[in-house]
């Protein structure tokens, strides 16, 4: 970081990169570029939780380091609940997935990041500006961590941005062609106290998923186990849908309907990786604000994280070569590795959620243990299995029993 003199006479602080937005994809792109040298302000309003599930597979735990202290649960099976409460259990073979409370498993990435040496400001992005050299200036409203409302107005040089500012990134909207108008669901959960006495059939190593219209009419509900609370959500993208009047439903179908709440959250979440990440100058985007939340399944942590670490590998390009072109490799990268899966479980979205009767045909089509197997290898892996063809080949031929009607409900 260094300071620079402005025409008139005020110092401003240059930083090599500013990271809008503080969650697991910012966090990470800080961690990652603070590491290696560069100057970076981790900039994130504070005091934000998304709604989220929280699951993350055991390749995030490994690649990213994730120490055990920070998994309050882990799941070592499914429940997939259908519209006429078929239920469908699948265990995580030899392993588990973890379960984190986004408040402390954020905040921790957050730590990291400025324990690497980035700088960590409390602020609400307002708008990119140009100083006569070319340099963006980033405005911010700031405040201390004292102030639970108002502010100051800041600013600061950025070499290069990283927008990474949530699924209606301010950033992108000023900055990134086409990125104004992103396609978004709506998600909402309960956070609630695991209650003393356990309702029948209650599991706290188990993720239920309910696929049923009146909870979703197009995605899922959910009740994930956190240890000592649960998160019990759902999302759609219809907007006349009462998403907490669903919630208020599962709840009572799971017996959680005298649970304490603890806090209720809603957020837009995207619903396909945007065209472009980057303004062919010194922008990219990561995280939600890139759109990487995986269709049917939801998932956005995992993704967020990995497209973090790309857009600050693009972005340390950017700064040693000065090619903006640098900035579109983020998401060739990202695409490159797990487009094929996102246009897959686009497709399984699309067709699977679209009727009771193909919720059904869906959740029957899922007692198969190959499906099991190589979903959660997948899964696990965040890769699509291909060590196992005639296994494929016998899910195509089911697949298409299913789609075609031929197979028994």
């Amino acid at each position: 970081m260094t300071q620079t003199e402005t025409s008139t006479g005020t110092s401003t602080e240059t930083f090599d990169v500013v990271v809008v937005g503080g969650g697991p994809a910012g966090a990470t792109a800080a961690h990652k570029l603070a590491r290696q040298g560069c100057s970076v302000l981790l900039l994130d309003r504070a005091g934000r939780v998304k709604p989220c599930g929280g699951a993350i597979p055991p390749r995030l735990i490994k690649d990213f380091a994730i120490p055990d202290n920070l998994l309050v649960a882990r799941a070592t099976s499914a429940r997939m609940i259908s519209p006429k409460n078929n239920q469908v259990d699948i265990p995580i073979d030899n392993g588990f997935v973890g379960m984190v409370n986004r408040e402390q498993f954020d905040e921790w990435l957050r730590e990291r990041a400025a324990a690497s040496g980035a700088v960590r400001r409390i602020g609400t992005f307002e708008r990119i500006e140009r100083d006569p050299d070319g340099v963006a200036v980033v405005h911010f409203e700031g405040r201390t961590q004292a102030q639970k409302s108002g502010g100051f107005a800041a600013r600061v040089r950025a070499r290069s941005i990283i927008g990474a500012d949530g699924a209606r990134s301010e950033v992108a909207r000023q900055t990134v062609p086409g990125a104004d108008h992103p396609k978004c669901v709506f998600a909402y959960h309960e956070i609630v106290r695991a209650p003393a006495v356990k309702p029948a059939g209650y599991n706290d190593a188990r993720c239920d998923v309910y696929y049923q219209g009146k909870l979703s009419p197009d995605f899922y509900g959910w009740v994930f186990p956190h240890g000592d609370t649960l998160s019990i959500g759902t999302g759609s993208a219809d907007k006349g849908f009462s998403l907490r009047g669903a919630v208020g439903q599962l709840r009572q179908i799971a017996g959680l309907e005298n649970a304490e709440v603890l806090r209720r959250e809603g957020a837009p979440l995207p619903m396909k990786p945007l065209k472009r990440w980057d303004n062919g100058r010194d922008v990219v985007l990561a995280g939600d604000a890139a759109g990487v939340v995986a269709p049917a399944s939801g998932e956005g942590i995992y993704y967020a994280m990995y497209g973090g670490e790309l857009a600050a590998q693009s972005v340390l390009e950017l700064l040693q070569t000065g090619d903006a072109s640098c900035l579109k490799l983020a998401r060739k990268r990202f695409m490159k590795e797990h487009g094929l899966v996102f246009g897959v479980l686009g497709i399984m979205q699309w067709f699977w959620y679209g009727s009771e009767k193909r919720r059904e045909r869906f959740v029957k089509m899922c007692e198969d243990r190959d499906v099991q197997q190589l979903t959660f290898e997948s899964y696990m892996n965040k890769k699509l299995v291909r060590k196992k063809p005639m296994a494929h080949v016998r899910i195509f031929f089911k697949d298409m029993g299913h789609l075609l009607g031929l197979a028994k409900v």
